[in-house]
């Protein structure tokens, strides 16, 4: 019998795959029942007995105003905790296969409705409001991501996503002040995002620097310059920080529905192009020749070379598109959301971004909707931030990167990157 050969219950022996697959399913089953654990002594024991719990619903004019629903908060904690056991339990002791990742989201989604509850003791929480908030919060989450499988779909990793987002920001802040046109800041920030592409692609598929050395250049590159912009001009001359943004389009009769309306339907252009870019990023990527040559690049380049695949070509056209991609995502910030440059506003934006890239199994559908679960914490963070909750502030700031932390923990050995990525080519 060979070490890395061990037997299993019924007597046949265990490969080091077959084991390590193991540990990660007892290793989640773990983490689920240390979540329902959480959620009944730190959410459900406090909550004195008879507390109820306001969720309301109504957002803005609509034309029907759902009513509020008030639910028994021990009761709806118990039960989101019975949910996580129960999932822990299925896990330790024979798993949930290729469903893993629907229990995770699931465990995800028990622990959230928790806290929400719990914040809601008492008093009330308005749902809708919130759900509106994670889409805009997601917003330049999903761009980041799509940034990445743009770039990684055709073998090239792009850390760079966060400088990228930086640039696109202050580009789209300074030149939409000076114009007074958001428009014309938005097409300077995507061009800032291609030109920093474009650096990537040279750096990495020219030279053949190393990517994640190459794009953390690129993020340090960013963020001093950006920085040392905001000290030295912006500080002395507001008039340059002071940007438009982009209004509020309610898409009309769709706006007006309850409950979805305002989730869904009233936003800024961002948004709508986000989910947009979404689906036409899907389609072309799996059901498009363009798309099955970026895969076929991705996956063994020099296959795809001899069956006349420009492979460096595909590389670069794709690395400057993802840079410009991350750049209209970047612009988010300033002519889209806050209305100002402020010195690293993205915040790790861009490094979420990829975790939402790789939870969603580079695929443009699956990434969006980790960047709405990554969005979603950044919501909760943002509300109960006001509320009055027993929890120090710096621990709700650190609510999104501890979700990101957690779910990229998850998906250690259970995701696979296309073969190629990461990978130089050079052509013989």
């Amino acid at each position: 019998m060979s070490a890395a050969a061990t037997p299993a219950a019924g007597g046949r022996v265990l490969t080091t795959a077959e084991r390590a697959q193991l540990r990660r399913q007892r290793v989640l089953g773990i983490v689920y029942l240390l979540a329902a654990a959480v959620i009944v002594v730190f959410f459900a024991l406090p909550v004195a007995p008879g507390t109820d719990a306001t969720l309301v619903f109504a957002l803005g004019p609509a034309m029907v105003q759902p009513p509020d629903v008030m639910v028994p908060a021990g009761l709806t904690l118990y039960l989101l905790a019975g949910v996580a056991a129960f999932a822990g339990a299925v896990q330790l002791t024979r798993g949930f296969g290729a469903r893993w990742a629907l229990v995770l989201t699931l465990v995800v989604f028990a622990f959230v409705a928790a806290f929400i509850v719990w914040v809601a003791a008492g008093q009330s929480m308005n749902v809708t409001g919130l759900l509106q908030t994670t889409i805009n919060r997601s917003v330049p989450i999903i761009f980041g991501a799509l940034s990445g499988i743009m770039c990684e779909r055709a073998g090239v990793i792009n850390i760079a996503i966060e400088g990228m987002l930086l640039s696109g920001a202050f580009v789209a802040g300074v030149s939409s002040s000076i114009t007074d046109n958001p428009w014309i800041g938005l097409v300077l920030a995507v061009l800032t995002g291609g030109v920093l592409g474009l650096l990537l692609a040279v750096l990495a598929i020219r030279y053949l620097v190393d990517q994640i050395v190459a794009g953390f250049v690129i993020n340090i590159l960013a963020v001093g310059l950006t920085s040392y912009l905001a000290v030295a001009v912006l500080q002395p001359n507001p008039h340059l920080n002071s940007p438009p943004r982009f209004p509020i389009m309610p898409l009309p009769l769709l706006s007006d529905l309850p409950i979805l309306g305002p989730i869904l339907f009233r936003h800024n252009l961002f948004v709508y192009v986000a989910f947009i870019l979404v689906a036409l990023l899907f389609y072309a990527l799996f059901y498009t020749r363009w798309g099955l040559r970026v895969r076929a690049v991705g996956e063994h380049p020099k296959a795809a070379d001899t069956v006349g695949i420009n492979v460096l070509f595909v590389r670069y056209r794709n690395v400057i598109m993802g840079g410009m991609i991350a750049g209209f995502g970047g612009a988010y910030f300033t002519i889209g959301s806050t209305g100002i440059f402020e010195r690293e506003m993205t915040a790790g934006r861009g490094f979420i971004g990829l975790a939402a890239m790789i939870f969603g199994g580079w695929n443009p559908l699956g990434a969006a909707g980790a960047g709405l679960v990554f969005g979603l914490a950044d919501a909760i963070q943002a509300r109960t931030a006001i509320l009055n909750i027993p929890i120090p502030s710096e621990f709700l700031l650190m609510l999104p990167y501890v979700v990101t932390i957690i779910v990229v923990a998850g998906l250690v050995g259970r995701v696979r990157a296309p073969a190629a990525d990461g990978q130089p080519y050079k052509k013989e």
